[in-house]
Order: C-alpha cells, then structure tokens, then sequence
C-alpha cells in the first residue's frame, strides 16, 4: 500500500512517544521509508538507539549538525520525504507551526517543508481544549495541514477525554489516505453521520433509528478517493471508517459546534439524521414516576445545520450535499427541501418500515440537484457511497 513511499517521522515529547515505534514497524511492513527526527523532550520517553534500530537508519535530533548542515541538510531533509508526519503532535510543536517558530531540528523542517504535513495530537485534555491549541489547530487547517485525531480516552494523567493520540492503525490508514493518487487528493470533506440523543433526564433520550452505516460508507469512499475527511458522528451503531478525522458528538448542538470548527472545506455531505427538536429543559436528575401524573416534556427547535452552512455568507464550502429520509413522497419533498435549506444537492431515500433500508444494507437514492431529479436503483450503501464520491469529484474538479 506504502511501497515505495518515503516518510520522515517526527517524535514529540509525550508519553505517547511510545506508540511512534508501533508506526515506524506498520509503515515498513507496508512498504513505506521511515527517516525519524526525534526531538528533544520526545528522547525523554523513547530513546534514539530503539527509534534507530526500529528504523534501520540513523536518528536525526540536532539542528546544528556541522556534518549534514554543510549542504543544508535541514532544507534537504525537509524536502526529500512524501509526507511529514509528527506523531506525538504535541501543543508545543502545533504552536510553533501556527506561528511559523523554527528554534530546533524539528520546528525548522515543519517550517522549510513544501511536503505535505500529518499531525497525530496527544495531549492532556485541557491543553487540547484551550482556546490557544483551538484556535492554532483551525490556523494549522487553513494552512491543509491534515490531522489523524485525537481519540477521546483515558489519559495517562487520569483524566478522560479528547486528546489521546491516534492508535498506530488510524495513524496508518491516514498515511495512506493522505497519499492516495485518488481524483479527491488534495480536498478537504466533512461527513455528519448517524442519529443524535437529545437528552431527557441523565438516563433517557430521544433518538432515531439511524445506524449511521451509509454515512460512515460515504466517508469511507471519500477517504479512498484520497480526501481528508472530518468525520462529525452522533451515537452511531456502526464503527467509523479507518483514515478519516474522527470528531464524536451526542446532540444536535454538539454536531452545530463540531461542524463549524472543522470548517473551512472544500465539499460538506450532511448524511447524519439530526434531531429536529430537544427538550428545552432537561433534567439533570432521573425523572421519577409521579402520583401527579405524567411529566410534561416541552420541546425546542434544534439548530438546521443544513441550512446555516449552506446560507453561509462566508466561508461555504464549494459544494453542500444533504440527505432526506422520507416516507412519502419522497421525490417531492426532497426536492422542496433543496429549495428550503439551499444546499446544492440532496440524496433521498425512502425509509418506509417495508423498504428495510434504515439500519440494512442496501439503498435506494433519488440523486435532487438544480438539474432535476436522477433515480439510482438499489444497491449497497458502499456502492451509493462510491457512486456519490465519483459524482463529488467530478463536481469539485469543474
């Protein structure tokens, strides 16, 4: 899948150093080079001489080297791999990035490089939340540096949340997605996929029977198209795909907020089925049972991320794809809600009880842009996903 393909790995300080080495193995059992740059707070967790071995070459750290630096090395070695990737990312280096710093070995060649560029983050959950690393990360996008996580977990501190590096196999799967020859390398997508949980109490919440299958078959297509994917998804019942930058949300008004902080991107394929309304004011205590009746539930209206993103003023992806399960009149519907959301195309589906297509398999899509309506016959999810990406990057390369 590798073969042949040059990477240069550089080692962040962070006790998920040691995950680098899992990296450097998968990638030589795929074919790829690995050339390690090991920085100085990363040599306090793994030490050169296992990078090295693993490795099979010598381990760069120092920027003043009197022996390459007499031709630049620097230059050359920023300049000489496929792909840069930084695994541990860690908030130190993703700083330097975003403010163009260049005081060491490692900062310099993220900084001379004209390669494109893979993070990996791991940090402690507040560091990865702080405003500074949010606002660094969204510059670090801009600038189409991909990113492969972080995973939401247990942290070796012994706090739980987002910020633990990617495993070594997502670390891969984005590698390789990163250099896929595919006709979307070079783009950036965002995917919502599965339901949303509107919570009632702590313990009770209102959903849909959404299995996020046919969301996580279009980011998988995508990302084999040779995409960068963001992958926004709600309680889904099926696995993410392997490549793809995985953001994980419950409600409505998580997707709203993880969608806008993924953008800008060059295609938004809105598949999750979002909640329509929540309940306005949920308990924060389990709802008992009452001599006085029944609770009485009053509902708001959740945010139309289909709508806002496709009326942005600013900053609106190139193309904006929405989804419509129906149940009746399905042509018909989907087509008003093009007109009402404004987005540029909507793939609809029939998900009437007797089509077993919500939570199976297969699909049954009727393709609604300005040009009318197309009617695909039924098939997998993964082949409507694949027909859709080719259409994307037809689309996006017009």
């Amino acid at each position: 899948m590798l073969a042949g393909k040059h990477i240069l790995l550089i080692i962040g300080g962070g006790i998920a150093a040691y995950k680098s080495l899992e990296l450097i193995r998968r990638l030589q059992d795929q074919g790829a080079r690995v050339t390690p740059v090991l920085t100085k707070a990363g040599a306090e967790f793994v030490t050169p001489l296992s990078v090295s071995a693993l490795a099979g070459t010598a381990v760069h750290q120092e920027l003043f080297d009197l022996t390459s630096e007499a031709d630049m090395g620097h230059i050359q070695l920023s300049r000489s791999a496929d792909l840069l990737v930084v695994a541990p990312a860690t908030a130190d280096l993703m700083a330097k990035m975003a403010q163009g710093h260049a005081n060491d070995l490692a900062s310099t060649l993220l900084l001379a490089t004209d390669t494109p560029v893979l993070l990996a983050p791991a940090m402690n959950v507040r560091m990865w939340e702080h405003p500074a690393t949010r606002r660094n990360a969204e510059t670090l996008k801009g600038d189409c540096v991909s990113f492969a996580g972080p995973n939401e977990g247990s942290m070796a501190c012994g706090e739980f949340g987002p910020g633990r590096m990617a495993e070594p196999e997502e670390i891969l799967a984005a590698i390789a997605a990163r250099l896929t020859d595919g006709p979307l390398r070079g783009k950036r997508i965002l995917v919502t996929s599965g339901p949303t949980h509107e919570p009632i109490d702590p313990v009770r919440y209102i959903a849909n029977r959404s299995s996020g299958a046919q969301g996580a078959a279009v980011a998988r297509a995508l990302c084999e198209a040779g995409a960068e994917v963001v992958f926004i998804t709600g309680p889904a019942a099926v696995r993410p795909p392997e490549g793809v930058q995985v953001v994980a949300v419950e409600s409505a008004r998580e997707m709203e907020a993880a969608v806008q902080a993924a953008l800008p991107a060059d295609a938004g394929v809105f598949a999750a089925a979002v909640a329509d309304w929540r309940v306005a004011s949920a308990s924060d205590r389990k709802l008992k049972k009452s001599k006085d009746g029944l609770p009485v539930l009053e509902f708001a209206e959740n945010p139309d991320i289909l709508k806002t993103v496709s009326q942005m003023k600013e900053g609106r992806p190139g193309l904006v794809v929405g989804f419509a399960a129906e149940t009746n009149d399905v042509v018909d519907n989907a087509t008003a809600k093009r007109k009402r959301k404004g987005c540029d195309w909507i793939v609809a589906n029939d998900v009437s009880p007797g089509t077993g297509i919500m939570g199976g398999s297969e699909n049954a899509v009727t393709l609604i842009s300005e040009d009318g309506a197309e009617e695909w016959p039924r098939m997998g999810k993964d082949e409507v996903a694949r027909k859709l990406a080719e259409r994307i990057a037809a689309a996006l390369a017009g």
